[in-house]
Parts: structure tokens; sequence; C-alpha cells
């Protein structure tokens, strides 16, 4: 499995390089963005780990051209934490957004979840679930597009926030599986989030609205909750 690590501070790329390798990664370091584009033509990479402050152009900038050609999975690793930064990384294509300093498990745990979503159609998925090469997600009619941040139930679109997008994202993944607070707040808070865990509560009830059926996102009483098609029995 090929991996590009465009990351241009050494100390950080030497601390996961070996990480990596060891998880069966083949991986592959640059320091620039021109390096980036270069080898992600070269090399045909199966994902890219892309830092936003490298040396001769912005990281946004590099996702943007490199998706511009490819749909190859992009996790976006920086210091930059505000959540300008992480809606406008995920407009502009990226995958996945991590903020540094990093755990290499949960580093390892985030590029192989986005290879699972990128894999082929054909690929198992959950019932009523269909995972396109692209990074599009179909729950029964509803369509969560995370390469365009678009969401559609039927031929409507759905107009949702960033938190609500990947909340629903996340829940999308796997349908019909429970989420609990815990990790809905790792994956699309922070995994340092120190703040109430109604705030999940909050979103799922505006997603429910924006739904317009509250039984797409079923409550599992003292554990989370979970996303299925109406009138599809849990599994």
């Amino acid at each position: 499995m090929r991996l590009l690590l465009v990351e241009d501070d050494d100390s950080i790329a030497a601390s996961l390089v070996g990480p990596l390798t060891e998880a069966g990664f083949d991986v592959t370091r640059t320091a620039t963005g021109a390096g980036a584009i270069e080898l992600q033509d070269v090399l045909g990479p199966d994902v890219i780990l892309l830092d936003l402050g490298l040396p001769d152009t912005d990281g946004y900038e590099v996702c943007r051209r490199i998706r511009a050609t490819s749909s190859v999975p992009i996790i976006v690793v920086t210091a930059r934490s505000d959540e300008f930064d992480r809606v406008l990384g995920l407009e502009l294509g990226a995958d996945d957004y991590m903020v540094k300093p990093l755990g290499t498990r949960e580093l390892v745990a985030r590029i192989r979840a986005v290879l699972r979503r990128a894999a082929p159609a054909s690929a198992p998925g959950g019932e009523g679930e269909t995972m396109h090469p692209d990074g599009m997600l179909e729950v029964g009619a509803l369509r969560v597009d995370r390469r365009t941040h678009r969401v559609h139930l039927g031929d409507e679109p759905l107009a949702l926030t960033p938190k609500e997008f990947d909340l629903l994202a996340f829940l999308a993944e796997d349908p019909g599986a429970v989420r609990t607070r815990t990790e809905i707040l790792e994956r699309v808070w922070d995994a340092n989030w120190f703040g109430p865990t109604k705030t999940v509560d909050a979103h799922v009830a505006a997603l429910r609205r924006k739904l317009g059926d509250p039984a797409w996102i079923e409550s599992v009483r003292g554990v989370g909750f979970r996303l299925e098609a109406p009138g599809v029995a849990s599994r």
C-alpha cells in the first residue's frame, strides 16, 4: 500500500515514517508542494498525508490541484485547528483532517478508514449501503458525497452545517451500526473535546429535522445513535 507523506518538518516526518512502515505502508516522503504534485503523478499513491504549512506553496493549493485530476484519498495533517481551516480542507476535497500532535495508532486507524471508504462499490457494505470509489456514501435514498461536501435525499439537496455534514457522514460510514457519543465526539469534534456530550444530541436533532423523518437516526438508550433508511431492519 503506497503512502505519500508531504511534510516539511524533518523531525515530524521521521516520527511518522517508522510507525507507518511498521503498519505495512510503503512510505515516500516529500517536503514540498511541488514534490507532492510530481510524486502523485509518478507514484500513483493509494493515500496521501498532506501538511498545510509547506515552504513553497500552501497545502490547500496542493490539495486542490491533486483533487482536480485524482480521487486518491487525502488526509490533511496540520497544526491548524480552527474550524475554518477544517471546513476549507474538506471543501477542497480532503477526505479527513487531523490536528498535530498526532497519535500514530489513531493516524493508522484513520488511514485505514479512509481507504475502506474509497474501496470499490463492489466491496462488501452494510445493508442498504453502496460505497463508490469517489467517496460517495449511499444509504437508501440518502447520498453523502465527502469529496464535494454535498448531501442529497432523493433529488433534493440538503443544506447542512459543517458539523452536521461530518456527523451524518460518520454515521453513514456503517449504517445500522451504533456509534457511541464518545466515538462521535472523537471523530466529528476532537479527540480532546471537553465540552458536553449533549452537543451530539443537539446536532442529531437538527439532522432529523432536515432529513424530514426522525426514523433516519435512531437513539439507542444509554449508548448512542445509528443511521438507517426508514423501514430497514437493524442488523
